[in-house]
C-alpha cells in the first residue's frame, strides 16, 4: 500500500498549492490513502470548514491536527461529524474532548488507522505522547496498518518516538517545524520515518510567514505581529510510504518538494 503525506498547509497560498499540485502528484505516485495536515489552513492558525472542504475536495482522505486545532473556534461546529475525517491530536488531556485523535479506515479491504499525536518538548503540557499511544495501541487491531502524524517541536522527541514504536507502527511521520528534514529512513525494515514532511504554503516567506515582521523581530528582539504570506509563489512538501500489507511494515519512505526553483517530481 502507498500512502501519500502531505506537510502543513498554511493560509490560502498552501490550500491553493493543494489544489494546483495535489491531483497531480496523485496521478503520478497512485496513492491508496492520501493525508494532509491542515492545521494552519485558516490564515496559519486552525482550520474552518471550508479549508476541509477544499483540501480534501483536491484529493485528502484524512485530515490531521496539531497546536493550533483549537485556534478557529469554528472547528467545534464540525470536528465531531462522522462524516468528516478530520483528526486533532489524541492526547489532549481531559475527558469528552471534541474530534478525533485517530480514524479507521478500510483500505481495498485492508484496516487503516491514521493516528495523530503531539509531543510535549517546547509544546503544550498534554499528556505524555508516548504513554497515549501504549494505551491507544492495546486497543486498536494488531493485524492493521498504522500511521502516525506526530506533530512536535524537537527532532529528538520524534526519533525517539519513532524507536519506541518500532514494530508496532507502521510509520512516524513528523509536522509542525515547516521545514522537511533529510533524514527518511525504515528503522528495523519495521518502521518508517521521517523527521518533519515540510509545509505547503509560501516559498518566499519564513515558514509561511511574511519575511519583514519576523527578521525585524530577531534585529530588535520587540514583539512583532506575524502574518501569513498570502502573495508568495507556491511550494508543497510531501512524503510517500510504501506499506507491506501482509506485515504492516514499511517498505520505504521517500520525501519530496515542489518550489517555484524545483519542479524535478513534475517532469
Amino acid at each position: 500500500m502507498k500512502i501519500l503525506f502531505v506537510g502543513d498547509v498554511v493560509g490560502s497560498v498552501g490550500i491553493k498549492a493543494i489544489e494546483t499540485y495535489l491531483p497531480e502528484i496523485k496521478k503520478k505516485v497512485k496513492p491508496q490513502l492520501t493525508i494532509v495536515n491542515g492545521e494552519n489552513a485558516a490564515g496559519g492558525k486552525g482550520t474552518k470548514e471550508p479549508d476541509y472542504q477544499k483540501i480534501t475536495r483536491a484529493g485528502a482522505d484524512v485530515v490531521t491536527g496539531g497546536n493550533h486545532t483549537w485556534d478557529k473556534r469554528e472547528i467545534l461546529d464540525f470536528i465531531d461529524d462522522p462524516k468528516k475525517n478530520i483528526l486533532r491530536p489524541y492526547n489532549f488531556p481531559g475527558k469528552n474532548v471534541p474530534g478525533r485523535g485517530f480514524i479507521e479506515i478500510n483500505v481495498n479491504s485492508k484496516k487503516v488507522y491514521v493516528i495523530n499525536m503531539m509531543g510535549t518538548a517546547m509544546m503544550r503540557a498534554l499528556d505524555n505522547p508516548f504513554l497515549a499511544a501504549d494505551d491507544l495501541l492495546k486497543t486498536l487491531d494488531d493485524d492493521a496498518i498504522k500511521f502516525v502524524d506526530f506533530h512536535a517541536e524537537t527532532t529528538s522527541e520524534k526519533i525517539a518516538f519513532a524507536n519506541y514504536m518500532v514494530g508496532r507502527v507502521s510509520a512516524v511521520v513528523g509536522t509542525h517545524t515547516h521545514v522537511q528534514t533529510n533524514d527518511a529512513q525504515v528503522i528495523n525494515k519495521q518502521t518508517a520515518l521521517l523527521t518533519d514532511v515540510g509545509m505547503t504554503g509560501s516559498y518566499d516567506g519564513i515558514l509561511g510567514d511574511k519575511k519583514e515582521p519576523i527578521i525585524n523581530n530577531f534585529l530588535t528582539q520587540r514583539p512583532n505581529r506575524f502574518d501569513v504570506d498570502e502573495d508568495g509563489r507556491m511550494q508543497i512538501n510531501f512524503c510517500v510510504v510504501e506499506i507491506n500489507d501482509k506485515t504492516n511494515n514499511a517498505r520505504s519512505i521517500k520525501n519530496y518538494v515542489i518550489t517555484p526553483n524545483n519542479q524535478t517530481f513534475l517532469n
